[in-house]
Protein backbone atom coordinates (compact mmCIF):
# COMPACT_ATOMS: atom_id res chain seq x y z
CA UNK A 1 0.00 0.00 0.00
CA UNK A 2 1.15 3.68 -1.17
CA UNK A 3 0.95 6.70 1.05
CA UNK A 4 0.12 8.68 -2.12
CA UNK A 5 -2.75 5.86 -3.53
CA UNK A 6 -6.25 7.17 -4.52
CA UNK A 7 -8.80 6.80 -1.41
CA UNK A 8 -10.15 3.13 -0.89
CA UNK A 9 -13.83 3.22 -1.96
CA UNK A 10 -14.62 2.08 0.94
CA UNK A 11 -13.09 4.83 3.19
CA UNK A 12 -15.36 7.83 3.95
CA UNK A 13 -13.50 11.07 4.98
CA UNK A 14 -15.29 12.30 8.53
CA UNK A 15 -15.09 15.53 10.77
CA UNK A 16 -15.40 15.47 14.18
CA UNK A 17 -18.78 16.68 14.89
CA UNK A 18 -19.00 16.55 18.26
CA UNK A 19 -16.66 15.85 21.62
CA UNK A 20 -18.23 14.93 25.17
CA UNK A 21 -18.42 12.76 28.00
CA UNK A 22 -20.81 9.37 28.75
CA UNK A 23 -20.59 9.85 32.79
CA UNK A 24 -20.96 13.15 34.91
CA UNK A 25 -17.26 12.40 36.13
CA UNK A 26 -15.78 13.02 32.61
CA UNK A 27 -14.00 9.57 32.80
CA UNK A 28 -15.10 7.83 29.50
CA UNK A 29 -14.88 9.99 26.46
CA UNK A 30 -17.37 9.75 23.11
CA UNK A 31 -17.62 11.27 19.72
CA UNK A 32 -19.78 11.66 16.51
CA UNK A 33 -17.87 11.84 13.26
CA UNK A 34 -19.83 12.90 10.24
CA UNK A 35 -19.42 12.18 6.86
CA UNK A 36 -19.79 15.25 3.93
CA UNK A 37 -23.21 13.51 3.30
CA UNK A 38 -24.04 13.63 7.49
CA UNK A 39 -23.34 9.93 7.87
CA UNK A 40 -22.44 9.45 11.55
CA UNK A 41 -20.31 7.08 13.57
CA UNK A 42 -20.46 7.20 17.41
CA UNK A 43 -17.49 6.16 19.14
CA UNK A 44 -17.20 5.64 22.78
CA UNK A 45 -15.15 3.79 25.81
CA UNK A 46 -11.73 5.83 25.53
CA UNK A 47 -10.64 7.98 28.10
CA UNK A 48 -12.14 11.50 29.01
CA UNK A 49 -8.60 12.73 29.30
CA UNK A 50 -8.28 12.46 25.54
CA UNK A 51 -11.45 13.26 24.95
CA UNK A 52 -10.22 16.86 26.51
CA UNK A 53 -7.60 16.75 24.52
CA UNK A 54 -9.79 16.12 21.10
CA UNK A 55 -11.82 19.05 21.92
CA UNK A 56 -8.74 21.49 22.65
CA UNK A 57 -7.04 20.79 19.39
CA UNK A 58 -10.65 21.32 17.34
CA UNK A 59 -11.01 24.53 19.16
CA UNK A 60 -7.21 25.28 17.96
CA UNK A 61 -5.70 25.74 21.69
CA UNK A 62 -2.98 24.30 21.35
CA UNK A 63 -1.21 26.31 24.35
CA UNK A 64 -0.52 23.46 26.08
CA UNK A 65 0.11 20.47 23.96
CA UNK A 66 0.68 17.15 26.24
CA UNK A 67 3.75 15.14 26.48
CA UNK A 68 2.68 12.71 24.16
CA UNK A 69 1.33 14.39 21.22
CA UNK A 70 4.34 16.89 21.79
CA UNK A 71 6.56 14.65 21.58
CA UNK A 72 5.21 12.78 18.30
CA UNK A 73 5.38 16.27 16.95
CA UNK A 74 9.51 16.53 18.06
CA UNK A 75 9.77 12.92 16.64
CA UNK A 76 8.06 13.74 13.01
CA UNK A 77 10.09 17.33 12.83
CA UNK A 78 13.68 15.42 13.21
CA UNK A 79 12.79 12.66 10.81
CA UNK A 80 11.16 15.09 8.72
CA UNK A 81 7.84 13.12 8.64
CA UNK A 82 4.14 14.80 8.26
CA UNK A 83 1.05 12.95 9.34
CA UNK A 84 -1.02 12.68 6.15
CA UNK A 85 -4.41 11.41 7.49
CA UNK A 86 -5.38 8.52 9.67
CA UNK A 87 -8.02 5.25 9.21
CA UNK A 88 -9.90 4.15 11.38
CA UNK A 89 -11.47 0.36 11.35
CA UNK A 90 -13.26 -2.46 13.24
CA UNK A 91 -10.34 -5.58 14.33
CA UNK A 92 -12.58 -7.89 16.30
CA UNK A 93 -14.64 -6.21 19.11
CA UNK A 94 -12.66 -2.97 19.13
CA UNK A 95 -11.65 0.32 17.05
CA UNK A 96 -8.51 0.53 15.70
CA UNK A 97 -6.28 2.60 13.54
CA UNK A 98 -3.03 2.91 10.90
CA UNK A 99 -1.14 6.11 10.98
CA UNK A 100 0.27 7.38 7.60
CA UNK A 101 3.41 9.52 7.91
CA UNK A 102 5.49 10.40 4.80
CA UNK A 103 8.42 12.75 4.28
CA UNK A 104 11.45 11.25 3.55
CA UNK A 105 10.06 8.19 3.36
CA UNK A 106 6.76 6.75 3.81
CA UNK A 107 5.57 5.09 7.24
CA UNK A 108 2.68 3.40 8.44
CA UNK A 109 1.93 2.50 11.65
CA UNK A 110 -0.69 -0.13 12.53
CA UNK A 111 -3.01 -1.20 14.67
CA UNK A 112 -3.26 1.83 16.82
CA UNK A 113 -6.03 2.81 19.45
CA UNK A 114 -8.61 4.61 17.29
CA UNK A 115 -8.94 7.37 20.17
CA UNK A 116 -5.07 8.49 19.87
CA UNK A 117 -5.45 7.90 16.37
CA UNK A 118 -8.20 10.83 16.31
CA UNK A 119 -6.21 13.10 18.67
CA UNK A 120 -3.51 13.38 16.04
CA UNK A 121 -5.92 13.75 13.38
CA UNK A 122 -7.87 16.51 15.42
CA UNK A 123 -3.65 17.93 16.35
CA UNK A 124 -2.60 17.96 12.93
CA UNK A 125 -5.60 18.83 11.07
CA UNK A 126 -5.85 15.90 8.81
CA UNK A 127 -8.56 14.12 6.92
CA UNK A 128 -9.63 10.84 8.93
CA UNK A 129 -10.97 8.20 6.89
CA UNK A 130 -13.51 5.65 8.76
CA UNK A 131 -14.71 2.38 6.89
CA UNK A 132 -18.00 3.35 5.26
CA UNK A 133 -19.70 0.18 7.03
CA UNK A 134 -19.30 1.99 10.36
CA UNK A 135 -21.21 4.75 9.43
CA UNK A 136 -25.31 4.96 10.13
CA UNK A 137 -27.64 7.57 9.31
CA UNK A 138 -28.20 10.53 11.29
CA UNK A 139 -30.21 9.77 14.52
CA UNK A 140 -32.29 12.81 16.04
CA UNK A 141 -32.81 13.08 19.93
Amino acid sequence: MEIDQAQEPDYESVKIDYVGFVDPYAVEGMAVLKSSDGKEFHIRAFSGEVARHISTFNEKTNDLVPSIYKMIEEICEENELFLVKVKIYESGEVLRANLYFTGKKDLILRNYRASDAMALGAFYNIPILVRKNLLKESMEA
